[in-house]
Formats: C-alpha cells, sequence, structure tokens
C-alpha cells in the first residue's frame, strides 16, 4: 500500500503551490484530482491571463480586502506570505506581467504560463501527480498513517491529509462539495454557502425599460447594507439582458443579502444637481441630450423616459423635476430578484469555518493531520486577486507546518 508524507486532495492553485511548496521540503507527496485537467480556474481567470495577484494588499491590512465570519483570520498567512513573495517566483521564472488598475497583476502572455510555473515546481519536487483520480472514501488510520484514502488507483497512506478542493463556483470546470464533506465527516463545522462575485438579476416590469441597454457600461458608485454594516464600491457597472454585471456589482455580490436594496449613483464624480441647474440657466437642449454629456445616450433616453416632466427643453423643467431627476441618478434604488448563481459566480462565499482551523498552519484544531487551504475555507477576497493571493499565502502557511511521522 503506497505511503506519503501529506495526500493533497485538489489540484487547483492552492493544491498545486502547497504541494510543491511541502516537496521543497523534502516530504513525499501526493497531489489528486478528480478532473483531467489541473487548475481551470488559474486557466479561466482574468480573462485568460490570470489576475494572479494585487500589489496593494498591505500585510497590516490585508484582511480588509475579505470577508467570512472572521476575515481577521487570513492575516498570520498574508502576512508571512505577500504578494511581493509571489511577485519574485514569477520574476524568477521570466514570466512577464504588467499592471491594471487598482494594483491588479497579469500575465502578459497567458495564464498557462502560471499553471507552467505551479507545474514545474511540483515535478521539480518530486510531487507525484494522480489525475483523473476520484476519491472514493477517506478513513483515519493510525499514529503514523493517520489516513486512508480510497481512490479510483488504490487505497494510499499519509500522515498528513490537505483539502484543497475549492468551492462550488464554476461546475462545468469540476468544481464539487467534496471539501465540505470531508470536513463534516471528521466534525469540522461549515459555514452556510452562496454563489460571490456574481451578476445579479433583475426580474418584473420594473426591469424592462433596461434590459435593451444590454452591454452599455459606465462607472458607479454602488452601495449595500444598513449604515454601519453597509458597504460601498467604485468601478465600472455593465447592464446584461437580465441584469448587472461589471467589476463593481462583482464586488457588491459577495455582501449583498437577498431582499436588499442597493443604491446606485450613477454619476459619481459630478454634483449632479448642480449641474442641472447650470443647464437650465444657459442651454435649450432637451433634457435627454443635457444628459447625454455626462452619461451613455442610451441611458440617458431610457431615464427620461420614466417622467414626463423630465422629456422636454432642460430650461422649461421645473426646479423640482431637476431635483428629482439628480436624486434618481445620485440615488438609484433597486432590489435584485437574485444572482446567476454558481454557473456564474467567481468564488464560493462560506465554507470550513474558521474557528475550527489554526489560523498560523490552518490544520483543523480537532483533527491533527488535517488541513484545509484555499477557497474551501470561509474567507473570501475581493476581485483582483485577493482570492489567488489567498490561495498562495494559505497553501504556504500549511506547508510550512506538515511534517513527517517521527521515525
Amino acid at each position: 500500500m503506497p505511503y506519503f508524507d501529506v495526500a493533497i486532495v485538489g489540484a487547483g492553485a492552492a493544491g498545486l503551490f502547497c504541494a510543491a511548496q511541502a516537496g521543497q521540503r523534502g516530504l513525499k507527496v501526493l497531489l489528486l484530482d478528480h478532473a483531467s485537467r489541473v487548475a481551470e480556474k488559474i486557466r479561466i481567470s482574468g480573462g485568460g491571463r490570470c489576475n494572479f495577484t494585487n500589489r496593494h494588499l498591505d500585510s497590516r491590512t490585508g484582511h480588509q480586502h475579505y470577508l467570512g465570519q472572521n476575515p481577521q483570520f487570513a492575516r498570520s498567512a498574508l502576512s508571512r506570505f505577500t504578494p511581493q513573495n509571489f511577485i519574485a517566483l514569477v520574476q524568477q521564472n521570466g514570466i512577464a506581467f504588467h499592471e491594471k488598475h487598482k494594483g491588479q497583476l497579469f500575465a502578459d502572455h497567458s495564464a498557462q504560463d502560471i499553471i507552467a510555473m505551479l507545474l514545474d515546481a511540483c515535478d521539480l519536487a518530486g510531487v507525484q501527480r494522480w489525475q483523473p483520480c476520484t476519491i472514493e472514501k477517506i478513513e483515519a488510520g493510525n499514529t503514523a498513517s493517520r489516513y486512508r484514502l480510497h481512490t479510483a488507483r488504490g487505497i494510499v497512506q499519509a500522515h498528513n491529509l490537505v483539502v484543497a478542493t475549492g468551492g462550488l463556483s464554476i461546475p462545468k470546470i469540476g468544481a464539487t462539495d467534496l471539501g465540505y464533506r470531508i470536513a463534516k465527516q471528521f466534525g469540522l463545522p461549515v459555514t452556510a454557502q452562496r454563489p460571490g462575485l456574481v451578476p445579479l438579476r433583475f426580474a418584473g416590469e420594473d426591469w424592462a425599460p433596461y434590459a435593451s441597454l444590454a452591454g452599455l457600461a459606465l462607472p458607479v458608485r454602488i452601495h449595500t447594507g444598513a449604515k454601519k454594516q453597509g458597504i460601498a464600491f467604485d468601478g465600472d457597472l455593465l447592464f446584461t439582458h437580465r441584469g448587472l454585471s461589471g467589476p463593481a456589482i462583482l464586488q457588491i455580490s459577495s455582501y449583498w443579502q437577498p431582499g436588499q436594496r442597493l443604491r446606485i449613483d450613477l454619476l459619481p464624480q459630478l454634483d449632479v444637481a448642480a449641474a442641472l441647474q447650470e443647464a437650465k440657466a444657459t442651454s435649450k437642449k432637451l433634457l435627454p441630450n443635457v444628459l447625454a454629456q455626462w452619461l451613455p445616450t442610451r441611458l440617458a433616453d431610457a431615464w427620461c423616459q420614466r417622467h414626463s416632466a423630465w422629456q422636454g427643453p432642460v430650461n422649461q423643467c421645473s426646479d423640482k423635476a431637476l431635483a428629482q431627476l439628480a436624486d434618481t441618478l445620485s440615488g438609484w434604488q433597486l432590489t435584485p430578484s437574485g444572482t446567476e448563481g454558481y454557473a456564474k459566480a467567481e468564488v464560493t462565499v462560506g465554507g470550513i469555518d474558521t474557528r475550527a482551523l489554526s489560523q498560523q498552519s490552518m490544520e483543523a484544531k480537532n483533527q491533527p493531520g488535517l488541513f484545509f487551504i484555499g477557497e474551501v475555507v470561509d474567507i473570501t477576497g475581493w476581485l483582483g486577486g485577493y482570492n489567488f493571493q489567498w490561495a498562495w499565502a494559505s497553501a504556504h502557511a500549511c506547508a510550512q507546518a506538515l511534517e513527517a511521522p517521527p521515525t
């Protein structure tokens, strides 16, 4: 029966990086995944160029870019393996990259360069990879071989078991609930899961005027939640046939709860009320044409169709009508009917309860040798490379804590 110091379940970002790091420490590592292709989420991320980290993440306050029941759980791992550490690896491997806005780093050529870097590191470290290989059952073993895995390629024993199975998002590339089932098998609590970084849907007559705006994008500021618990993001909004998407929507979706309203400022850089009053004093243009100075024309036209008082010349509009128009543009309130679900979600919010894990090692407190890393844990990052950085950091923390059985 084959024996390994560590068996890692899941060959995504966290699993690959943990395997390479553990192998470099001299441990005998087995990496298993049920999918035939590794790291599919890396491959499709960032438009195929992989937003592999965010340069702006500060190790002292990095947890502010994450959510979960206890985002501060992430501080220890993030402070010990920073974006600069991963950037150094990328540079050492000769991978060209560039920075987009807000510190987001992307491979110049392809996400495949990042995957190849991780696979090469695993090969150099002597990691054995079994793919595709399903796991049929996991059992607790004895002191030396604490875990016995029944797989499609036979039974293996391992002193340590690392779960890096990811979440439920994008099932078409292989997402499953295996990690949550393993946690429950060994008595670890799991928080409720829901789609995150996902487009929002709207239904009913209220959305009908905007369905024709699909493909239109503009910069906005978006807010959800009560005052003390509320959160806001600046970014681009994209109209779709069924609702709203774009970076601002994806960000807010991780915090939005069913039934909550969104408040969107469509012109966050403009004092709309003052601008409309100035236009009234100086222009005879139709009000939609005035708005088209600041908004996409199609949106300006659709917006003014909402009220007959907004369709005439601006100099003939009452102050009350202009004030109402300004209020709606700076505080558009609407309630999503739901999200596009896991099929379109970039991440899964929720997962293994961090209270059951050591923040230094990612090891289960009640089950020696059992570790959980990456997206399967109840730590979810913002859009912009933060989730990959959590994958690298949690994998690194785990790899440094893994030990072979005493001889």
